[in-house]
């Protein structure tokens, strides 16, 4: 609760400083675009403070600071590589962000002042210490969309300057602490900066970001149980928050490899940048860009066995429309049903995505999902079919309360499926939490007092009166014909009070009766005044 509270203060705290920064650059550009430039700022800040935190303990027994080792001829190769091999890019001496600022704020004469062409060329010398490195992957195309020659930052290298200026120096006075990686700074200020501004810097690009309640659901149902991971994947990662989240979530708090895959230019950057913001090494995790349900990353480039997960989370687009070809009806990952997908509704297309990437000794998945999914007919029912019957890996489904999204006001729930049901192979969970939410101005919040209750129903397997239900596979298959339809198995009816008709209507002649002394008195009066 402590921690609750203080990430809260920390995201109050960040709120206001990101408004500040907005109202510098609102009156130039769209909200779509100048969130990539503060986002960006505050990403190069952290890779700036990351090579001066990593410099300073390698350089303490050698009694020389970052600066003379960089200008030592001999000293210089080896720092070098030091920062490339453990931080996988190099910031030089004189593009630390604090000597940015530092030439802001406080120049020494004209010729020190701060330029644009400065942080540009502090970028591009950052982009290109990673060229031919293997940590390339995870650098290449980092900043692309911060435009700093972009007219909408002003049509002179001055007025560039001045308003990038006052974005960095904001930036700087932003208080986050490098060794805190619970809270999520990048992925907060995101989140923020969408709501600040008539949300459509959220919905042009179709970039999605989970809020904190659905999040930590889907993380503590996958890894329930679990010390520790060797993977784990989110197919439509955004910006990587719930990919993240997992971590949090084990025992050990350790995940051998994170792989991610992003449809989204911008937020695909932004998933990468998120990463490395958590303190998780370049060669710790895969990002790819490209569109999951036609062009699977994780077959294509990942070693011979690591495409099977341990842990896969996942927010996808809700009812995306997608080809649905019939050469997919080769692609193993949608064979197995016989059908696919719809045109106008993908969302059992990426459920089928991950159910293929499932490691077969102990793979999890945790998926929000509209309703739809449990329900609708036609290649939707003989898909349900295929993953209940012929796989047997669907383990609970769980109903969450309506507009706990951003930019849709749907209910949603969650599946959760496992390679091993641990026993339960014979029967499927339902829980009904629609209405386990904190009422918000522009949306629900799903609190951690509703988790854990969600939690706890999901833990103890049990019936539990209008809220839970163990449905045995007979249940399913014979009674429901594969509906998944959340009311068929946990009865959520409230019994209204009984009505007395003869009170009622006593009450009514009452009313009656009281409405035309009323209006006999006012006629009264209005007759004495010869009206």
């Amino acid at each position: 609760m402590a921690d609750s509270v203080k990430y809260q203060a920390q995201a109050n705290e960040l709120s206001q400083k990101l408004w500040a920064i907005a109202n510098d650059l609102r009156g130039n550009m769209d909200a779509s675009k100048f969130k990539n430039y503060i986002l960006g700022t505050i990403f190069y800040r952290y890779l700036s403070e990351r090579t001066v935190l990593y410099m300073e303990e390698l350089l303490k027994d050698d009694g020389i600071t970052y600066k003379e080792a960089f200008a030592d001829d001999e000293f210089r190769p080896v720092v070098e590589e030091w920062s490339l091999s453990k931080l996988g890019y190099v910031i030089k001496p004189e593009n630390l962000f604090t000597e940015l600022v530092r030439k802001i704020v406080k120049p020494v004469n004209d010729e020190d002042r701060f330029s644009i062409e400065d942080l540009e060329r502090a970028i591009s010398d950052l982009t290109g210490s990673t060229m031919g490195q293997p940590s390339s992957k995870a650098f290449d195309g980092l900043f692309n969309d911060m435009r700093l020659q972009d007219p909408d930052l002003g049509d002179t290298v001055s007025g560039r300057t001045a308003l990038i200026g006052r974005v960095m120096s904001r930036v700087a006075d932003i208080d986050f602490d490098l060794q805190d990686s619970q809270f999520d700074v990048l992925g907060t200020a995101y989140m923020i900066l969408i709501g600040l501004f008539a949300s459509d810097a959220g919905k042009k690009g179709g970039e999605f970001f989970t809020p904190a309640g659905p999040s930590k659901l889907c993380a503590m149902l996958a890894t329930d149980g679990l010390e520790e991971a060797k993977s784990a994947g989110d197919c439509t990662c955004g910006s990587a928050s719930m990919l993240l989240e997992v971590q949090k979530h084990l025992t050990k708090q350790r995940v051998g490899h994170f792989y991610g895959q992003e449809k989204n230019a911008t937020t695909y950057n932004l998933a990468r940048m998120n990463m490395l913001m958590h303190g998780v090494d370049w060669d710790h995790f895969d990002i790819y860009k490209g569109d999951t349900l036609t062009d699977d990353m994780y077959e294509k480039r990942n070693r011979p066995g690591d495409e099977k997960l341990t842990i896969q989370v996942c927010n996808p687009p809700y009812s995306a429309k997608w080809s649905s070809d019939k050469k997919y009806e080769e692609d193993p990952r949608y064979s197995g049903a016989g059908k696919l997908a719809p045109k106008s509704y993908a969302d059992l297309a990426f459920l089928e995505h991950m159910v293929y990437h499932m490691d077969d000794d102990d793979g999890r998945i945790a998926v929000l999902l509209p309703h739809g999914v449990l329900f609708r007919g036609g290649a939707e029912e003989t898909i349900r079919k295929y993953i209940i019957r012929d796989l047997n890996r669907l383990d609970a489904v769980i109903g969450l309360p309506a507009n706990l999204f951003h930019g849709t006001t749907i209910p949603v729930c969650v599946l959760v499926l496992k390679s091993k049901r641990n026993g339960n192979s014979d029967n499927i969970l339902f829980i009904d939490a629609s209405k386990e939410f904190k009422p918000g101005k522009n949306q629900n919040i799903l609190e951690d007092a509703h988790v854990a209750k969600i939690m706890d129903a999901y833990q103890q397997r049990v019936d539990m009166d209008k809220f839970a239900h163990v449905a045995s596979m007979k249940e399913i298959a014979e009674d429901n014909g594969y509906n998944l339809n959340i009311p068929r198995y946990v009865d959520t009816f409230e019994e209204e009070e009984e009505i007395d008709i003869q009170t009622v209507r006593r009450e009514l002649v009452d009313i009656a009766t009281k409405k035309q002394a009323a209006i006999n008195k006012v006629n009264a009066g209005l007759k004495l005044l010869g009206l």
